[in-house]
């Protein structure tokens, strides 16, 4: 199985400063994953980005975490938020994984 993440920083790239609430941007990638029909998972991190004219940046970012996705809907979702999120580019990552579902029920008292 691939595991697909894109990462989204939260500071604006003209003003390197995040404008919105965090829960803001939450929204509005769980409505992009949502509208292209993909299961997704995320975590809000910290991090830090070299603008492509050298200045650095620490911000929240979205870790966005993707399951066997389509590679067109990947790169989708990922120019939506670069460009809803304004940002300089967004980071997509791939690994294989090894994943299964555990299904599990309490037994039923008698």
């Amino acid at each position: 199985m691939i595991e697909i993440t894109i990462s989204v920083g939260l500071n604006d790239a003209a003003t390197k400063r995040q404008k919105y609430n965090t829960e803001m941007y939450v929204d509005v990638m769980k409505h992009v994953c949502q509208s292209y029909h993909v299961p997704f998972s995320y975590i809000v991190s910290e991090g830090g980005y070299f603008h492509e004219n050298g200045d650095f940046t620490q911000e929240k970012t979205l870790v966005i975490c993707l399951l066997d996705p389509k590679k067109g809907v990947v790169e989708a979702i990922a120019k939506d938020l670069c460009v809803f999120f304004h940002q300089e580019s967004v980071l997509i990552t791939e690994s294989k994984v090894k994943s299964f579902f555990i299904k599990e029920k309490l037994p039923v008292e008698e």
